[in-house]
């Protein structure tokens, strides 16, 4: 199993190359906007995420805060996977959480699912069911953009740091899927907060896909034309 991780592994890093790319085409590809400016959601999400920046360099980190939801989001894939959650510990510094079987998406979801920013998703949509919640958009944004930096800031922290999860994976496996999943996250967030559409980000995946793939396999048949001659020589 820990080799095909890694052969998997392998075969993410070029994924992950072409996701980072279609982003960044994504991004390009809105240009100026209609008028000067960044539009209204895109600056109360980005102004959100600085806020938590500014809070996580200057004061005191809420580690037992990370901790529940790390815990509490192994549980919760575990749960949607058919597992029985049978203990969570929460401590200061540390936690665990005991299961009756698990994946490697239940054992990396917390490196790539921010707990906090999908609460208040949840919360809101189900607030506008029942109220005219369109007013409290841009503050919801920034509370997104607050607890989405919040994820971003302790799962980097986190992984420089020794970690069972990590190794139970694979290093290279672990890494390219969580690198894969949050580059993903991030087009997402695009597409919520500018004129972009799912349609217009997949068609940058594909595209992208097909390029670096195409620069993998032309490098596959450089290097097998250059065996041949090197092994006739």
């Amino acid at each position: 199993m820990r080799l095909l991780r890694f052969l998997i592994g392998l075969l993410l890093i070029p994924v992950c190359v072409a996701v980072s790319r279609a982003v960044f085409g994504l991004v390009v590809s809105l240009g100026p906007g209609d008028g000067p400016g960044f539009p209204a959601p895109a600056l109360a999400l980005g102004g959100g995420f600085g806020m938590w920046l500014l809070v996580f360099l200057t004061l005191p980190r809420p580690v037992r805060t990370y901790v529940a939801a790390h815990e509490l989001t192994h549980a919760l894939w575990g749960w949607a996977m058919g597992a029985r959650v049978m203990g969570i510990r929460v401590g200061k510094h540390s936690g665990s959480v005991t299961l009756s079987e698990s994946n490697f998406l239940v054992t990396l979801a917390p490196y790539f699912f921010p707990l906090y920013t999908i609460l208040l998703i949840v919360v809101y949509c189900v607030l506008s069911l029942f109220y005219p919640m369109e007013r409290y958009y841009l503050v919801w944004l920034a509370l997104v953009g607050f607890t989405w930096a919040f994820h971003v800031t302790f799962t980097v922290t986190t992984l420089l740091q020794k970690q069972s999860d990590i190794r139970q994976c694979g290093h290279l496996f672990s890494y390219g899927v969580i690198y894969l999943l949050n580059v993903i996250g991030v087009g997402l967030w695009v597409v919520a907060v500018s004129s972009a559409t799912v349609d217009g980000f997949a068609s940058h995946m594909g595209k992208s896909l097909q390029f670096v793939w195409s620069g993998v396999w032309a490098g596959f048949a450089a290097f097998g034309r250059w065996a041949r001659q090197y092994s006739s020589g």
